[in-house]
């Protein structure tokens, strides 16, 4: 049996001298020099012990280095699970808990504040930081590159990724060597990369975005990567003459359209936009096309399946839709009371069935039941519609699920928070419209004692106080950009908040804000 990831990703690349990633210092690491890094990765991890199957959490910052580590959990036969570096003590401590994970990767700065969490969880500690250093890199550069890869099928797991659920408790999408792979060979030949394309990589390596569908394609097609640290407009802008592709989410092409220098010339060698993980209004995808001369390619997917829909890379890319399911792929439009399809045309649940999608998730046998149907359609908790063309349309989220940014925000996990602080009866999270993060964050809060006026920012409630507790709970894009206090929030005849009707309320919140520069 062979390591399928391993084989796709890597194996192929030995040996070759060609440059994979263009570093921010001005290094270039070769293909072959990945490998073997890797190779190393995977000596140090196995050398401490670990085994075919066992999960490791990292907690780093976005390197070389780290993505040779996601490529060493694979050589390894390991379970890779990317965590946010914004996370907190709390959340870490959940993940590792949650996951079994038999070892936690953070960087050197936060070992000893993670260091009780690991032990309380019986999981090793290794730091990594993101020049390079660390236990874990300075162990791996001590042990040969040689290192045989462990076997592994197409339906071992390779990564467990938390997501969210309305309920509040992140649940593990676990995602398979052939979810993976058939996703990373799919898109590759879809949007024709090559060893001759550069990939201007400015996505955080903790999502499926940066790290799966970014990196696994590029990998795949043996092309290079310009890695920036995170997206910052300067460097961004200095790198596009030097690149031929970028992925990005609404944000980045929103702060682009903001800076003077964004013109033709400036993106006369690129050949391809991408953008993914939020929905992109159709007035920035046309404001592009006027100012470069590209449209953007939208597609459409999510973590428990990595793509499922695209707009074509030769043919009509339609501002305001995500395309067509990708080759392999089934998109169906159901009832979301009784799963039964819809009239051809009209609005209901998204559900997608392939290669693509994730077996289920972690230790949730009831979860996965709720959301994956036995002949193997995903619910994905979107509502959409598919026109006469058969191009696909977003029109809204039935979880409430919140996009700000490219990330997401579940409503109910925040709401845990708010509703716990003093002065507080209740509260509301919503999503409202935000000119730069496509969504914003909004806490809608309800005074323990009723407040004179009908709605008042802020109101009596410490909401300084709120956003500290916030900072301690909460990674910092799930923080609520705004508070609003009202009398009551609206409900049902069952009860149930009608989160359609704040939303519709407060969407003007931000109106007039303006794009970041």
């Amino acid at each position: 049996m062979t390591n399928m990831l391993y084989d796709t990703l890597l194996g192929i690349h030995a040996g070759r001298d060609t440059p994979f990633l263009h570093l921010p210092g001005g290094e270039t690491l070769t293909h072959a020099g990945f490998v073997a890094r890797a190779g190393q990765m995977a000596a140090a991890l196995s050398a401490a012990g670990l085994e075919a199957g066992d999960r490791v959490a990292a907690q780093v910052e976005k390197s070389a280095d780290a993505l040779a580590l996601y490529a060493g959990c694979v050589q390894a036969g390991l379970v890779f699970l990317p965590l946010n570096v914004a996370y907190t003590r709390d959340e870490v401590s959940y993940f590792i808990e949650d996951s079994g994970a038999r070892m936690l990767v953070c960087d050197p700065g936060r070992s000893e504040e993670l260091a009780p969490i690991a032990e309380r969880h019986n999981a090793m500690i290794m730091t990594l930081d993101a020049a390079g250093g660390g236990s874990l890199p300075d162990r791996a550069l001590e042990l040969s590159p040689d290192f045989a890869p462990v076997a592994r099928s197409a339906d071992d797991l390779a990564a467990l990724l938390y997501t969210s659920g309305t309920t509040g408790r992140s649940k593990g999408a676990m995602l398979s060597h052939g979810n993976l792979v058939s996703n990373a060979e799919t898109l590759a030949e879809l949007w024709q990369f090559s060893a001759d394309d550069v990939l201007l990589h400015a996505l955080p390596i903790f999502h499926t975005h940066g790290l799966f569908v970014a990196t696994n394609t590029m990998l795949v097609a043996g092309g290079s990567m310009i890695l920036l640290p995170k997206f910052d407009l300067d460097a961004v802008v200095a790198a596009l003459p030097r690149a031929t592709t970028m992925m990005g989410v609404p944000t980045f092409y929103t702060r682009l359209l903001s800076d003077p220098r964004l013109d033709q010339a400036l993106t006369e060698r690129m050949r391809l936009f991408i953008s993914g993980s939020a929905p992109l209004l159709a007035d920035t995808h046309e404001r592009f096309a006027a100012r470069t001369g590209h449209r953007i390619l939208e597609r459409y997917g999510m973590t428990e399946t990595n793509m499922n829909t695209f707009n074509p890379y030769e043919g009509e890319r339609r501002a305001g839709t995500v395309g067509m399911p990708l080759p392999g792929v089934e998109v169906k439009i159901t009832d979301p009371e009784s799963g039964d399809p819809v009239e051809d045309g009209a609005v209901g649940m998204i559900e997608v069935r392939g290669p693509n999608v994730f077996s289920g998730y972690w230790n949730m046998p009831e979860k996965t039941a709720e959301e994956l149907r036995e002949n193997g359609f995903f619910i994905t908790g979107d509502l959409g519609r598919i026109d006469a063309d058969g191009y696909v349309h977003i029109v809204g989220r039935g979880k409430d699920l919140i996009i700000s940014g490219g990330y997401n925000v579940y409503p109910k996990e925040v709401e845990l928070v708010l509703d716990a602080q003093k002065g507080v009866l209740e509260s509301a999270v919503i999503g409202v419209p935000h000119p730069d993060f496509g969504e914003a964050v909004v806490g809608v809060l309800v005074p323990a004692q009723a407040q004179p006026a009908d709605e008042q920012d802020e109101g009596e409630i410490d909401t300084d106080a709120i956003l500290a507790e916030c900072a301690s709970s909460l990674a910092r894009y799930k923080h609520p950009s705004r508070f609003v206090v009202v009398d009551a929030l609206p409900r049902n005849a069952m009860g149930k908040v009608q989160k359609s009707l704040l939303r519709e309320r407060f969407r003007d919140l931000f109106a007039g804000f303006g794009a970041m520069g």
